[in-house]
């Protein structure tokens, strides 16, 4: 287990391709966002699309390699496909509202990654085969992303062996939400991670960070890791579903080890399902560091033999 502190930067190879005009898609002032989970299935083939300083789009229906922000605000890709590159899917760089929803995220490096930005809310999507290397390999990065209207709920994502190779599916890094609005990741679904021995399923609390919870989570076969809680404050990780059978790679369901250089204090991970089996063939279902603070709630996780294989579907979803 270690936590991943990094940063990606993919910025210099994106520009590199087509920056679209303002006029190249259409702008609106409301936005109908799709139901959580469900996405149209025709789009309109677009070259990569690259946008800088600009607020108030709409990118809805279109199939692309690769979607770049920069400094822009109040911007919505709505039923898309955005897949097969060597880069990054949607990259957010210093950016203020942002929701990703509905869309498909495939054979990318990482899906959506987020740095130095506020109110991002990726909810609703797909996404199949992280090809990473580390230090990419996310479905979702959030790197300092901070205050409100942070969310990353209800998404599914699926890592295929032999096809991928993730890192953490959902990775929170110095990254916070506020009392009133914590930092989402709820009620995702997640299935399958390797053959990294470093990659989690959900990691939080990465080079510290605050007010975040990640509850109601299914997990299977998620990694070397199930959740990682890695520090921070005011975090809370509950009634997650937490499913691994031995792999090669394969360590610890769950984790709360204060790695930020921080100090991490008022954290809850509670009443978590869990039957994870480690590499060596012994069930390792939770790790407390030495020297931490018993989190809240600790005692109440617990081994759940029902989970398995089965808890989630082989398949979560179809590329349309």
């Amino acid at each position: 287990m270690k936590a991943a502190a990094y940063r990606m930067w993919h910025i210099p190879a994106i520009i590199g391709l087509i920056v679209l005009s303002f006029d190249a898609c259409k702008k609106e002032t409301t936005v109908q966002s799709a139901p959580a989970g469900t996405a149209d299935t025709s789009f309109k083939i677009s070259t990569p699309i690259v946008f800088y300083n600009k607020s108030n789009i709409t990118i809805s229906g279109i199939s692309t390699t690769s979607i770049m922000l920069v400094n822009c605000s109040n911007i919505s890709i709505v039923n898309c496909k955005v897949g097969n590159s060597a880069n990054a899917g949607i990259t957010i760089n210093g950016c203020s509202s942002v929701t990703v929803r509905g869309t498909y995220l495939y054979n990318l490096t990482t899906g959506v990654y987020a740095v130095d930005s506020q109110a991002v809310n990726v909810s609703g999507n797909f996404g199949l085969n992280m090809r990473g290397p580390f230090p990419s390999g996310q479905f979702v990065q959030f790197d300092n992303v901070t205050g409100p209207g942070n969310h990353i709920d209800s998404n599914k994502f699926q890592n295929i062996p032999g096809q991928s190779n993730g890192e953490d599916a959902i990775s929170i890094y110095q990254s916070s939400g506020t009392p009133d609005d914590p930092l989402h990741v709820n009620h995702n679904e997640i299935r399958g991670g390797g053959p990294s021995n470093t990659g989690s399923g959900i990691m939080v609390g990465d080079g510290g960070g605050s007010y975040i919870t990640a509850n109601r989570n299914i997990l299977v076969d998620p990694g070397q890791c199930g959740i990682g809680i890695a520090g921070g404050t005011n975090i809370t990780v509950s009634e997650n579903k937490i499913y691994g059978k031995k792999q090669t790679f394969t360590n610890v369901g769950l984790y709360y080890w204060n790695q930020s250089g921080k100090p991490s204090s008022v954290v809850t991970i509670s009443n978590n399902a869990i039957n994870f089996t480690a590499s060596n063939g012994q069930l390792n279902n939770a790790f407390l560091a030495t020297g931490d603070a018993i989190p809240t709630g600790w005692n109440t996780n617990y081994l759940d033999l029902t989970l398995s294989e089965s808890t989630l579907p082989a398949t979560l979803f179809t590329l349309p």
